[in-house]
This record gives C-alpha cells, sequence and structure tokens, in this order.
C-alpha cells in the first residue's frame, strides 16, 4: 500500500530537484541529478504524447505522396552574421527571419529562426531519425515557424505551426571545407552560455545542393526536446551532409552544464502510433527509373537467356 505514495514522493522530489534541467541519457548518473528522457513527461507532459519525434522510419512502408513537391527557399544563398551558442544542450545557430521556405505541400509560407545539432560520440552513432534502424553520425535541424508568429512558444500552439527540415551525416575521407567556419567556432563555445558570432555564413554552406534536396520523407510530430510540442511538419532530406570523422569528433570537445562531455545528444525512439510516412514525388521519380532499368533488363534477359555450360 506504501508504493503509490513512494513512487508519487519519488516523482516530486525530481520535479523540485531538476525543475526544467532535462537532460540526455548520456547524462544521467548517480552524481548528476537531472531529468532523462524516460522522465521528460515530469517537465512537460507533452513529451507524453501519442505524436512524437524522433522515430525510425521504415521504408517499405512509406507513402507516395506526389502533394510533397520542390520546397522553394528564400536567401538560404545569403550570407548571414548569426550568434553561435553552446545553450547546454546543443549547439545553436540563430537565424535571421528573412530566411524562408514554402512549398513542399506547407499550407503557409514558414520563416526561419535556428539550426542546432544532435551527435554521438567522437563521430559514432549520433542521429535522432533513424532509417530502417541505421542510425547516423549526425543530424541537424533547421527550425521554421510560420510567418505570422513571433516565436517559437506561440507557433508551438498550432499543431502545424512550426516546420523543421533535418539532414542526416556521413562519414567522409575528407573533411567538408564550407562546414569549417562552424567547426573552428567550436572552441570559442565550450561552455555552456558561451557564444560567439558566425560572419559571412549560409545556410546553403551547411545543405545539400538545392537541385538534390527534392528527395525527402514527411510526417507529423514533434520537437524532439521538452515541452515536446506536437506542432512540427517534419521533414526529413534524402541526400545526406558529409563531413570527416575529425570533424564530427569535434563537437564532443563541448561540455555540458555538470562540466561533462556533451556526447550521445539524442532523444530515444518514440512508437508512430499510427502515423503515416510519406515521401515525395522527387523520390518517386528515382525509385520509378529503377523499376524501369530493372523490367528492361529483365525482358532482355528473357529474350536472350544466359547460356549455361
Amino acid at each position: 500500500m506504501l508504493l503509490a505514495p513512494v513512487l508519487f514522493l519519488f516523482a516530486s522530489s525530481i520535479r523540485i530537484a531538476s525543475g526544467d534541467d532535462w537532460c540526455y541519457q548520456s547524462q544521467v548518473t548517480c552524481s548528476h541529478n537531472c531529468t532523462g528522457p524516460e522522465l521528460w513527461g515530469i517537465v512537460s507532459q507533452h513529451c507524453n504524447g501519442r505524436h512524437q519525434s524522433p522515430v525510425n522510419i521504415v521504408t517499405r512502408r512509406m507513402l507516395l505522396d506526389e502533394r510533397l513537391t520542390s520546397f522553394h527557399f528564400t536567401r538560404y544563398q545569403e550570407a548571414f552574421h548569426g550568434r553561435l551558442l553552446n545553450n547546454g544542450h546543443t549547439v545553436q545557430l540563430d537565424l535571421p527571419s528573412s530566411i524562408k521556405i514554402k512549398g513542399g505541400n506547407l499550407a503557409v509560407q514558414y520563416k526561419a529562426i535556428q539550426l542546432h545539432l544532435h551527435w554521438g560520440v567522437d563521430g559514432g552513432p549520433g542521429s535522432e531519425h533513424t532509417i530502417d534502424g541505421e542510425q547516423f553520425p549526425m543530424e541537424m535541424h533547421i527550425v521554421h515557424i510560420k510567418e505570422e508568429y513571433n516565436s517559437l512558444s506561440q507557433a508551438v500552439r498550432d499543431s502545424t505551426g512550426v516546420a523543421v527540415l533535418g539532414f542526416v551525416f556521413e562519414e567522409s575521407k575528407s573533411a567538408n571545407k564550407k562546414f569549417d567556419p562552424l567547426i573552428n567556432a567550436l572552441k570559442n563555445i565550450t561552455q555552456p552560455g558561451n557564444s560567439t558570432t558566425l560572419e559571412s555564413v549560409s545556410l546553403e554552406m551547411f545543405t545539400p545542393p538545392q537541385k538534390n534536396m527534392t528527395k525527402y520523407l514527411r510526417y507529423n510530430g514533434s520537437l524532439t526536446t521538452p515541452g515536446c510540442a506536437e506542432a512540427v511538419v517534419w521533414s526529413l532530406f534524402e541526400n545526406t551532409v558529409p563531413l570527416s570523422r575529425k570533424q564530427l569528433a569535434a563537437f564532443s570537445h563541448l561540455q555540458f552544464s555538470n562540466g561533462e562531455q556533451m556526447v550521445k545528444t539524442f532523444r530515444p525512439l518514440q512508437p508512430l502510433n499510427g502515423r503515416q510516412v510519406y515521401y515525395s514525388g522527387g523520390h518517386a521519380a528515382l525509385v520509378s527509373t529503377v523499376l524501369l532499368i530493372m523490367s528492361v533488363l529483365v525482358s532482355l534477359m528473357n529474350e536472350c537467356p544466359l547460356m549455361i555450360v
């Protein structure tokens, strides 16, 4: 009979001790009293919702949506000066609101507010979303809100108020020079609260070429950190961003608020709970081309069967 009161006191003690001091699983230790992912519902009840992110994408269960046309990117190619911040949980780059997206079956135009990243340990698995169970070394989220809103806190009250473009990274043999300004600036923001200015950078530097950004996946979900508001239209792009092992490992030199190494900054996978994941027409064109080639080859083999000796 004492079990329920004990559990209540345990939960209350976590709330009092941690407040909004949520943390990733890599930070949960006996000596660090913070609220890990399994208890994020204490920080925000939305984290216990049924439409949470990230998720594992099972490609054979995706459906084609012809309405998922190409995006129109406004000022992605233009240079800007942006604040790069270690916010205690990740690296965040503030973006000018003049950067915008439309198309892609979005109901309205959205304006950018920030981008941030999620990573593992020294270039190991660290993406939030997985594809057929594969976790990538890093994932970047470019966060946009509907133009009518002035802040993220306003936008999350709308079930489609936020549009996030997600990009996964892969390890490459050579360094990606376009990322040098960001990578080199990390040494100036090792401590939480530290910030620096990135000068003359553009989103085009950090994303695949726009001609390669027609293939993407779409589903409705949530923010991946507390308060986990279920207000996000997710677009996950098929083309990966290359970084060398050394570049990927540079992010692990940052520190959490408790002074520990900032690693494994990703939320555990959440159940789809009946949600459907769709893929864009650009992706379908690629699939159709492959099927066409295969059908031609099969036809040729039927007409000219191989001789078995």
